[in-house]
């Protein structure tokens, strides 16, 4: 078992705010899923309460967060780090959006 240890990292946080005009709506959402997908970790996305993993289309729409809001990023595992950088930088980037 001595192998395993070692292998887990840090929880990785970080705040984002909705920028694009529309919100969280589907051709975002399924960017945002796909991204996730491509990582190991577990990539959580966080509105008050309510959780949802980052990697299902489906949960991503149930936040139904508008442009404006502001959501948490969490992830953990190997590529915690990398994943949030990256979701962090389609944020950022509006999801490729114009507004």
């Amino acid at each position: 078992m001595a192998a395993d240890q070692g292998l887990e990292t840090d929880i990785i946080t970080a705040d984002v705010r909705v920028r694009n005009e529309l919100g969280l709506h589907a051709r975002p959402a399924a960017k945002l899923a796909q991204t996730a997908q491509r990582f190991e970790a577990d990539i959580v996305l966080a509105v008050n309460e309510q959780e949802v993993d980052a990697k299902s289309i489906l949960d991503v729409l149930t936040l139904a967060a508008p442009g404006g809001s502001s959501l948490c990023i969490r992830a953990s595992g190997v590529d915690a780090r990398q994943a949030v950088d990256s979701l962090l930088d389609m944020f950022r980037n509006r999801f490729g959006e114009d507004k």
